[in-house]
């Protein structure tokens, strides 16, 4: 037997599966806040936390058809997406950071090859197979990838300032990094 308490939102997620919007808003209007300071706590970040809690919504919109009252509450299955987009957030920020420090050592490397001190150096054909690795991904990637790594900015100033969707950046960015991987096999 359901919570009777649950049951209001329950028929939110059922209009939300048929793809009423104004379920998702009164839904967001309940939920939204909550959540948002449960992303808040695992980041730290308050626009961070925002777009997970967009990202959840969306999640929320795709998926509401598989809903399943008997597995969990409404509110705890948001709860849940909550969470687990947090973590991934949380992970994508490390791992970037640390790919930034690799990605700045190999520049410096790469811009003052031989430099006293340095313990690692480029031969001068690693350097240009590198540059031409950057070079032959496509057009969108290197530029989103240049200006994540090499100009500092976020995934969604990127977005703002391609004017492209924010889901779009990070998967270029993402299919750019795995190629650039496959093309430097060697060198790892």
């Amino acid at each position: 037997m359901l919570p009777p308490a649950d049951e209001p939102q329950i028929q939110l997620l059922r209009r939300i599966a048929a793809e009423d919007r104004q379920a998702l808003a009164d839904l967001y209007d309940q939920i939204a806040g909550s959540l948002f300071a449960v992303a808040f706590r695992i980041l730290g970040d308050r626009h961070e936390a925002e777009e997970v809690i967009q990202d959840v919504f969306v999640q929320i919109w795709d998926k509401a058809g598989t809903f399943d009252p008997m597995m969990a509450a409404p509110f705890t299955w948001a709860l849940s997406i909550t969470r687990n987009r947090s973590i991934d957030r949380l992970r994508s920020r490390q791992r970037r950071a640390r790919l930034m420090d690799d990605l700045e050592q190999a520049s410096e490397v790469i811009s003052t090859p031989g430099a006293p001190g340095s313990d690692f150096h480029l031969a001068d054909d690693e350097i240009t197979t590198i540059r031409a690795a950057v070079q032959d991904l496509p057009l969108e990637q290197r530029q989103a990838i240049e200006m994540a790594f090499f100009g500092g900015k976020t995934h969604l100033e990127i977005a703002e300032e391609l004017q492209e969707p924010l889901g779009t950046v990070k998967a270029r960015i993402r299919r750019g990094m795995l190629k650039l991987r496959e093309s430097l096999q060697a060198y790892v």
